[in-house]
């Protein structure tokens, strides 16, 4: 049963968007832009109307944090989306400056979700951002030349900005870029670089100087040790390479630092390289145990850029990709949290057989049990084969209910378990808004914030189901939020399978290129790990402009110290589980 939570006391929702510019007549504009919405704000004001943002219009969730690159137009642009936690649609306000001194105010004193989406831009496009209380590389590495999205930035290889490559296409006499361009000729390293003399000045140097030992008085004057430890990134329980920097107190956490990039390939870059249409496949390597809802947050995007709709039958198969997907990916988070609890493959296997059973449909409905590449814009790709909706229909009624019921008998009130999650991990609801959780994560801190039904898309508003939500923000609250969401998933289930109608799964004919119109639109879903956020500019032309993800594993570690403070560091991996990251969606 889900748990009632008690509404934390948040900042005022009153006031919307049309109240910004009455406020700031003159200052806060309109921007007018064709297919563009949202305010323009003078980088100057952005500090002041930005805390109006929050305080007195009630935006209190900063969402999204994107940086542009207008080469022609030699500026950069920083946009915002902020929302209500009590629901409704966003506020996107921008700011725009110089490209040749591209300095905007950073927003992590009012909004502290900020800082790893800021340190992003400044990696990625060179936009500085005052104030940050940590601005340095965050996905390249420190010695990395350039700042790879700028438009005038080429990488290795480089043939042309945008496919389909004209020496591939029509005539297909193409040249290996490799032998035209050998890779020793591309390699790019700062003046004066030299890896036998490199050095990092602060605060890299407490970051990479990993187990130096420091020495701290206490407020009795006895000098105590305390030392850096690196967990990661070549460990199992950081979930793929990821690395966090520690500073002990004895077995206490201090300090923290996550270290992330390591498998970094600039998905953004590659979305901006490639058509409208084949960054589908390439969505379905982010979070790669949720194909389904990643192509939907992107193809949400360019069917609002588009404007049109989608087939009916579609929607529902939507929703019913969308919630199988919710519920295996819950189903391998408790196996998985259970293993980094030491439980050793029982419950990882338990989940994995159910998980199975939803990779067959998949498999009949897509034709890949993991890469899926199967919504399109105005549909699907094809229909669900009969026999698969007559299994799925025998899994929703009559399977998962009872193997959510054994796993609970199982691990919900085992001693072992309950000990090493109660109390642990603490996330205040304030905090959690804060730092930008979503999903599972800030709903576990008692803020019953859901997409779905906070600013519904799709045909999720035609569904009956309640917003799983926990008010003790521990870590036993993120697991037993994801116990009640895989309920919910199922009544969502239960509902489309009996009421999913007849007709065509694309509402267009389809096509292998696609035009779509020029302008802005930010396509946002509920995934299984929060929220799941495309920004797509486009400028007329097969390629999109600006391609940018607003990834759940990457923001909602932001709270991670402050999570791990004060805990011990057996925790940690326990902490770290719990908030379910993907490498492929935190890296990108």
């Amino acid at each position: 049963m889900t748990t009632p939570a008690s509404t934390p006391t948040l900042r005022p929702a009153q006031g919307d968007a049309s109240d910004l510019a009455a406020r700031f007549p003159g200052v806060v504009s309109p921007d007018t832009r064709p297919g563009f919405s949202g305010f323009t704000i003078p980088a100057d004001k952005l500090v002041e109307v930005a805390t109006i943002i929050r305080d007195e219009l009630g935006y209190d969730l900063l969402s999204s944090v994107t940086g542009v690159d207008y080469l022609p137009e030699n500026k950069m642009e920083v946009v915002y989306h902020a929302y209500k936690t009590t629901g409704g649609p966003a506020l996107v306000f921008k700011v725009q400056v110089p490209r040749d001194n591209p300095v905007v105010a950073s927003m992590t004193p009012i909004w502290k979700g900020a800082e790893f989406q800021e340190r992003e831009a400044w990696d990625l496009l060179g936009i500085k951002f005052t104030g940050h209380p940590d601005l340095r590389r965050i996905l390249m590495w420190e010695g990395f030349e350039g700042h790879p999205l700028r438009k005038d930035w080429k990488e290795a290889f480089y043939e042309e900005d945008a496919k389909p490559f004209k020496s591939r296409w029509p005539d297909g006499k193409h040249v290996l870029a490799e032998a035209r361009n050998p890779f020793s000729d591309n390699l790019r390293f700062p003046s004066g670089f030299d890896p036998e003399k490199m050095t990092f000045a602060d605060p890299e140097e407490a970051l990479y100087r990993s187990l130096k030992k420091y020495t701290f008085e206490d407020a009795d004057g006895i000098q105590a040790d305390h030392i850096i430890v690196n967990l990661g990134p070549q460990h199992p329980s950081t979930h793929g390479v990821f690395r966090s920097a520690v500073i002990l107190d004895g077995e206490t956490v201090v300090s923290l630092k996550p270290v992330m990039g390591y498998l970094h390939r600039n998905h953004d870059k590659i979305g901006e390289r490639n058509t409208f249409l084949q960054i589908i496949p390439y969505t379905d390597r982010l979070d790669y145990f949720c194909s389904m809802t990643n192509n939907h947050g992107y193809v949400l995007a360019v069917e609002k850029l588009m404007g049109i709709q989608v087939a009916e039958r579609a929607e529902y198969i939507r929703v019913i990709m969308d919630e199988i997907t919710r519920i295996q990916n819950h189903l391998i988070f408790f196996g998985m949290l259970l293993n980094d609890l030491g439980a050793m493959y029982t419950p990882a296997l338990y989940a994995f057989e159910e998980r199975e059973l939803i990779l067959d449909i998949f498999e009949a409905a897509a034709g890949s049990r993991m890469m899926c590449n199967y919504y399109r814009f105005g549909g699907v790709v094809r229909d669900v084969p009969a026999e698969a909706l007559q299994k799925l229909r025998d899994l929703v009624f009559d399977r998962l209910p009872g193997k959510i019921d054994e796993m609970e008998r199982l691990l919900t009130e085992n001693d072992v378990l309950v000990s090493r999650l109660k109390g642990v991990g603490y996330l205040s609801a304030e905090d959690a808004i804060n730092t930008s959780m979503t999903g599972p994560m800030l709903r576990a801190s008692g803020v019953p914030y859901d997409i779905r039904r906070a600013d519904p898309y799709s045909i999720y508003d035609r569904f009956d189901f309640k917003v799983a939500c926990r008010p003790d923000g521990d870590l036993y609250a993120r697991y037993m939020v994801r116990v009640d969401e895989v309920r919910e998933s199922i009544k969502i289930l239960q509902q489309a399978l009996k009421q999913i109608p007849e007709g065509p799964t694309m509402s267009v004919k389809p096509q292998y290129q696609v035009r779509v119109p020029a302008g802005e639109a930010y396509g946002r879903i509920e995934s299984p790990k929060g929220e799941l956020g495309y920004y797509v500019i486009s400028n007329g032309k097969p390629n999109p402009w600006r391609y940018h993800i607003r990834a759940s594993s990457f923001i909602n570690l932001t709270a991670l110290e402050m999570m791990c403070k004060g805990e011990k560091i057996a925790d940690f991996v326990a902490i770290l589980g719990a908030i379910d990251i993907v490498l492929g969606e935190l890296d990108r």
